[in-house]
């Protein structure tokens, strides 16, 4: 709608040869600011109307997160047990489970002298013909089998009072560090199922309803950040030159008699060809330069669309 108006305007303006050449044409417009959705939930809770004003940090849609709570409380207790896991590797053994393995090396110690000494006994006996070859082989076989056992136990002993190995201990603290990341992410997608504004503006559309199950990547809420609006307007050619970023320049609003003054704060280092609406069948060819005029905040009532004028120097 607001195309036809503009080319209506121009065709006014057009057909007369009264018209300044040192004109810029456009329309009022704001930022348009898209909330989109992160996830497939339903639309629980929509505390702001259309229409209203909104401050940044005001919620405006809030989806269900019951789903989403438990994967961050499933996240935080995998982080839990890592960080458990982690100090007591950093911590070493108890006390009580030294002392254990202490007794085990002593039970072994024993076990393994009193295998030796029955077989130098009977080592002894075989040369008096008094056992047979076979019971001194189980000797031998008990006494090897009680040094691998003594080994075992001082082993497991060494083993708790060095402490964990500098690989185990590293190994333990990445793993903590990627639950940690896990834990992160969870909770930044439970924080985006609650839709705040990001900036000042006009609460503008509401494209979905209390519960409807919203599609992923799907507008939220749109919002239309600022104040007052800025006049986004075409700059002929021969002008580009005479204008710059700051500048103050004169707007004429259509409906508002007095012209009201804007600040050039962007204007496009890249000049293009203009819309078939925004040229007359002369100027078709002319190149432009696309460029926006911020109004004063005072302006804040002026809505989008509305036709302007900037006069350029």
């Amino acid at each position: 709608m607001r195309y036809f108006i503009f080319l209506s305007l121009l065709l006014l303006l057009s057909a007369c040869d009264s018209r300044p050449e040192n004109i810029a044409l456009g329309t009022l417009e704001r930022d348009r600011i898209a909330h989109t959705a992160t996830t497939n939930e339903v639309v629980i809770e929509l505390p702001v109307a259309p229409g209203s004003q909104v401050k940044k940090g005001t919620l405006i849609v809030k989806l269900d997160d019951t789903l989403q709570k438990a994967y961050v409380s499933k996240a935080l207790a995998n982080v839990v047990q890592a960080e458990v896991t982690l100090e007591k590797l950093r911590s070493g053994a108890r006390i009580e489970e030294v002392a254990a393995a202490r007794a085990r090396v002593t039970g072994a110690k024993a076990s393994r002298d009193e295998s030796q000494a029955n077989y130098l006994r009977l080592r002894n006996l075989i040369k008096n013909n008094v056992i047979s070859k076979a019971e001194l082989d189980k000797a031998l076989a008990i006494r090897g089998s009680s040094d691998a056992a003594l080994l075992n136990a001082q082993e497991e002993l060494l083993q708790l009072t060095n402490g964990a190995r500098d690989e185990d201990l590293r190994i333990a603290e990445a793993s903590l560090d990627a639950e940690k990341a896990v834990l992160a992410s969870e909770q930044k997608k439970l924080a985006d199922l609650t839709i705040v504004a990001t900036r000042d503006g006009i609460l503008d559309n509401l494209p979905w309803n209390l519960g409807e199950r919203v599609t992923m990547g799907s507008p939220l809420a749109i919002i239309l950040a600022g104040k007052a609006p800025f006049a986004r307007v075409y700059v002929p050619e021969p002008y580009r030159v005479k204008v710059k970023v700051g500048d103050q320049l004169m707007v004429h609003v259509d409906g508002i008699k007095e012209p009201l003054i804007g600040t050039l704060r962007w204007i496009s280092s890249e000049p293009a060809f203009t819309p078939y609406y925004a040229l007359n069948q002369e100027d078709r060819a002319r190149l432009m330069y696309l460029a926006e005029v911020q109004l004063a905040d005072s302006q804040s009532n002026l809505p989008n669309g509305i036709p302007a004028q900037v006069y350029l120097p």
